[in-house]
Formats: structure tokens, C-alpha cells, sequence
């Protein structure tokens, strides 16, 4: 999307929306006065519960920003926002049935859930990984050969190991962790010798852990997936008036400022620093944003 194309998508959203024909998801906004966000509870840096048992993280602001302009362009003075909690497991469901709106979280974008659900543009892209402590010596996959892998319930890592480890003929135990801190706990407990997941995500874990310089992230990216927010499928007005609000954020300071917040300062509740400043092709992302689920479209950005 470029700039030109950007700002006269707000021209048509703005006019459009001032008129009576809301639709799908605007439309019950509109009749309701709410909007009901998906978040997770131990998603960290991207939607949390801190200390104080309040929703926050980098995702949960971007969908905050996009509540804002839906609100500006509909012509309401306010919009109750509901944070509705979701798991890998159910946040899709949860989105189809109409129990959530937006989901703020950290959800891979692929063709396979472009089929059930769309994505708004981009906001992240990660590569799949795994964490052992540095006492196992595990450095690449094949060193999990016999052994006891835990990946979270519902997410691509899941069913990515589960075809490598057919594929490859690993023999690895795959056990199911019911959320990310369910999984590493069995991680740092010895009940798995490595757990699978998105690097920022383990990444996080670690930071947050009671030792963080006992464990070592492989190397070896096994996969490259875009993160983006998601919202019902076959609701274009709604589609694109989430693409507009994002795309104002990505191309202006905005995005600098909220990404700063949650990857190079210390974040709540411990003050911990994620250290992970903008790659280049997550900054290619924001110049031109996309909801494409195809890997390629990120892996040779730079």
C-alpha cells in the first residue's frame, strides 16, 4: 500500500462511514457502542496480564489505536471497549462465532487461517524456533531426535513439529502446554528438553524467567511467519477500515514510539528488556504494509 493509495483509502473510508450504510462489524458497533477485543494472558510482549491484572502489550495498543479511528470516523463520542480473554485453541472460533471483533495478540497469518478468518496488515514477523537450556547441547532439530518437545495447543509450531517430526523420523514426544507459560514451565521443570515457539515469544520467556542466562535459542530458523491482528472474514467495510487506521499508524512516528515501548525499554510487570530493536524488514513492512500469509513476501525484505 502506498502512501498516495493510503490516503485516499482514508478519503473513501471517512465518507463512507459518515453515511447510514454500516455494515457487518461497524454496524454493531454502531448499535451496541462496544467492541470486544481478543487478548491473551501470557503473550508477553504482546498481550498480557501485568501485576495488576490488567491487559497490556504491543498488539493490544495497535488494536486501541484502530478502536480510536474506528470511532472518529463512525462519529461516536465513545466506544466501551471489552477485553475478552482467548487461548491459541479458541481465538479463532471465538472470532467466527462473533464473541470477539478484533483479536490482539500473537497470531500467525497463513493461507490456511485466511480461510477461516482475515488478518489486518502486518504487524510483526518472527521465525520459528526452539529453546533448550544450554546444559542440553541442543543446537538444531535433528538433536531432538528421541526426545521430549512441548509446544502450545493451537499454534503453527504445534503443527509444524508434528509434521517435521514425521517427516524427519525424529521420534520426539510431543507434549501440549494449554498456553506459552504452561509450555515453558514444562521446559524449565525437565519435563521437556526443548520448547518450540515463535522467537520473540521465547525470547520474552526467557527475559522473564528466574535464569535467564541458562537457556540458548537454535540458530536454526525452522519457519518465517507474519503476526497480525485478526478480524471475521467477509466483512470488507470493516477490513478496510482496520487497514486504513494501521496504515496510519505504520507510516507515521507513531509506530516508532509503540514499538520502542515494547522491544527496547523495560516493560511491566518486572522492568524487563526485550532488547530487539526493528529489523529492516519489519521496517519494509511498515513503509509498504501487506496482510500477505505468504512467508516469501517477508523472508527477502530488507
Amino acid at each position: 500500500m502506498t502512501r498516495l493509495f493510503a490516503t485516499l483509502a482514508l478519503c473513501s473510508i471517512a465518507a463512507a462511514a459518515h453515511s447510514q450504510e454500516t455494515t457487518g462489524t461497524l454496524a454493531k458497533i454502531k448499535r451496541t457502542g462496544q467492541i470486544t477485543l481478543g487478548v491473551r494472558d501470557g503473550s508477553i510482549p504482546f498481550s498480557y496480564l501485568d501485576d495488576k491484572q490488567q491487559y497490556q502489550g504491543y498488539s493490544i495498543d495497535l488494536c486501541m489505536k484502530i478502536v480510536a479511528y474506528v470511532q472518529k470516523q463512525l462519529g461516536m463520542t465513545e466506544v466501551k471497549v471489552t477485553m475478552n480473554p482467548v487461548t491459541s485453541a479458541n481465538r479463532i472460533p471465538l472470532m467466527a462465532n462473533g464473541t470477539i471483533d478484533l483479536e490482539c495478540g500473537s497470531t500467525t497469518n497463513n493461507a490456511e487461517r485466511q480461510q477461516q478468518v482475515a488478518f489486518a496488515p502486518t504487524m510483526f514477523v518472527i521465525s520459528s524456533r526452539l529453546l533448550a537450556k544450554k546444559t542440553s547441547n541442543i543446537k538444531t532439530l535433528a538433536d531432538m531426535k528421541g526426545k521430549t518437545l512441548v509446544a502450545t495447543a493451537g499454534t503453527t509450531s504445534l503443527k509444524q513439529m508434528t509434521i517435521l517430526n514425521k517427516e524427519k523420523n525424529l521420534g520426539m514426544n510431543i507434549v501440549v502446554g494449554k498456553d506459552h507459560p504452561e509450555s515453558f514451565l514444562m521446559l524449565e521443570t525437565g519435563r521437556a528438553a526443548a520448547e518450540a515457539n515463535d522467537d520473540i515469544l521465547l525470547a520474552a520467556q526467557v527475559a522473564s524467567s528466574k535464569s535467564p542466562g541458562d537457556y540458548v535459542l537454535t540458530g536454526e530458523p525452522l519457519s518465517v511467519e507474519p503476526y497480525g491482528i485478526m478480524l471475521r472474514k467477509n466483512d470488507p467495510q470493516f477490513k478496510q477500515m482496520v487497514d486504513a487506521a494501521l496504515a496510519r499508524v505504520y507510516q507515521s512516528e507513531d509506530i516508532k514510539r509503540i514499538y520502542a515501548k515494547w522491544f527496547t525499554s523495560p516493560i511491566p510487570p518486572k522492568g524487563v528488556n526485550m532488547n530487539f530493536p526493528m529489523p529492516p524488514h519489519l521496517q519494509a513492512v511498515f513503509a509498504k504494509p501487506t496482510d500477505s500469509p505468504d512467508p516469501a513476501a517477508y523472508a527477502g525484505k530488507k
